[in-house]
C-alpha cells in the first residue's frame, strides 16, 4: 500500500490523464462538428466547453505536469482483445464522447475528495457531463441524416395512389427505382392506414434492395411501422419540431414550404431537406400556389439544406429548375402518367445530369 503522502501525486496524475483525455475527445467531437457536419452552433458548444474545462490556473497545471510520468504509465501499452484500430464516423462520436463522459465523472469524483483537488469544482464537471449526453445525440443524429440526406438529388419520385390509376405501387416503383430515382415517397388520400401498411412494407423491402430512400409522405405512424428512412410533412400536418421529437434519431424529415418564411423556420426546426412549390401548374393538385422560380432561388439563398423543387416538373422544365437551385425534382404525373414509368424517369434523370455535370 502507498503511503500516505504518495497520495495527492496519484491523485494529480489520474486528473491529469483524464483532463487530457477530455480535451482530446472534446477536439475530435468539434472537428466533426465545424468540419463534416458544418454545424457552427456545435462547434462553438464544444469549443466553449473545452476552454471552459480545460484552462485552469497556472499553478495548478504545473503540478499536473509535475505529476505526468508518461514513462511508466503501464497503460500506454494494455489494448482489449478485439478492440477496431479503424472506427467509421458514427462509432468514433460514440467512442469520444463517451470518453469525455468517463472522464469527467472521474474528474467530478475526485473533486470531492477534501483537500486534494481544491481547485477543481464538481459540479462543474457534472455539468459538463451531463451537457455531453445530449451533444452526443445531436451530433450521431446529424451525421447519420447527413448521410440520408445526400440521397437528396435527381429525380424524387412520388408514388401517388390516386395518380397509380389502378396500377400497382411495387410495379410504378420499381420502374422509376430502374429509371434512375435516387428518392421514393408513398403518398396516398384514398386508403386507410390498414390497408396502406403492407403496400409501404413493399415499397420499403424494394427500396432496400436497390439501395433507394424511401420516404412516407404525412403519416408519422406509418413511417415507424415501416421503418422508412424519413418522414414527410405540409404546413398543415405535424408541426417539424414535434415530429423531429418523435422521430428515431437517424430519419430524414422533409417539409413543404411555399415562402422563404416557411424554409427558414423548417430549417431552423429540423427539416433534413425542404420541397418548394408549386413550380409549375399542375394536375396533381389543382389548388396548388404557383410560386415559381423566383420563389425557388430566394429559398436556395437563405437555407443551406438541400432543395426539392415540386409541381408540374417534367423532362421540358426540370434542367431549368435544377438551374434554379433545386437539388431534386419531385414529380407524380410526368411518370406515372406517362406509358412507360421507366422511360420517363430516364429521361428526366438524363435531363437533370446534364445539369449536375
Amino acid at each position: 500500500m502507498a503511503p500516505p503522502e504518495a497520495l495527492p501525486q496519484q491523485m494529480l496524475r489520474i486528473i491529469d490523464a483524464n483532463l487530457n483525455r477530455t480535451g482530446e475527445g472534446l477536439r475530435v467531437l468539434e472537428d466533426i462538428a465545424r468540419l463534416v457536419l458544418n454545424d457552427a452552433a456545435l462547434s462553438q458548444h464544444l469549443k466553449t466547453i473545452r476552454h471552459e474545462l480545460l484552462i485552469g490556473s497556472l499553478p495548478f497545471n504545473t503540478k499536473l505536469l509535475q505529476a505526468r510520468d508518461t514513462e511508466s504509465d503501464v497503460g500506454i501499452n494494455i489494448e482489449v482483445p478485439g478492440q477496431k484500430k479503424e472506427k467509421e464516423l458514427p462509432l468514433m462520436i460514440v467512442a469520444n464522447a463517451r470518453r469525455v463522459q468517463q472522464s469527467l465523472r472521474t474528474i467530478e469524483e475526485l473533486a470531492k475528495t477534501p483537500g486534494i483537488t481544491p481547485k477543481l469544482d464538481s459540479e462543474r464537471f457534472k455539468a459538463a457531463r451531463f451537457n455531453l449526453y445530449s451533444i452526443e445525440r445531436e451530433l450521431l443524429s446529424r451525421l447519420l441524416r447527413q448521410d440520408k440526406a445526400k440521397h437528396i438529388r435527381g429525380l424524387f419520385a412520388i408514388i401517388d395512389t390516386q395518380a397509380l390509376k389502378g396500377q400497382s405501387h411495387t410495379e410504378a416503383a420499381g420502374q422509376v427505382i430502374r429509371g434512375g430515382a435516387r428518392v421514393v415517397q408513398l403518398r396516398d388520400k384514398l386508403l386507410s392506414k390498414r390497408e396502406l401498411l403492407p403496400i409501404a412494407l413493399k415499397l420499403k423491402a424494394l427500396c432496400v434492395e436497390h439501395s433507394v430512400l424511401f420516404i412516407v409522405n404525412d403519416y408519422l405512424d406509418l413511417a415507424l411501422a415501416t421503418d422508412a428512412d424519413g418522414l414527410h410533412l405540409g404546413q398543415n400536418d405535424l408541426p417539424i419540431k414535434i415530429a423531429r421529437r418523435l422521430l428515431p434519431i437517424d430519419k430524414i424529415l422533409g417539409c413543404s414550404t411555399h415562402t422563404v418564411d416557411q424554409a427558414i423556420a423548417a430549417e431552423s426546426d429540423g427539416a433534413d431537406y425542404i420541397a418548394v412549390g408549386s413550380m409549375y401548374p399542375t394536375p396533381s393538385k389543382e389548388t396548388a400556389v404557383i410560386v415559381g422560380l423566383d420563389r425557388l432561388r430566394q429559398v436556395r439563398q437563405a437555407v443551406s439544406l438541400p432543395l426539392v423543387a415540386i409541381g408540374g416538373i417534367n423532362k421540358d422544365n426540370a434542367a431549368e429548375v435544377i438551374a434554379a437551385g433545386a437539388n431534386s425534382v419531385a414529380i407524380i404525373s410526368a411518370i406515372l402518367g406517362a406509358e412507360s414509368p421507366e422511360e420517363a424517369s430516364q429521361q428526366i434523370v438524363a435531363t437533370i445530369e446534364t445539369q449536375h455535370e
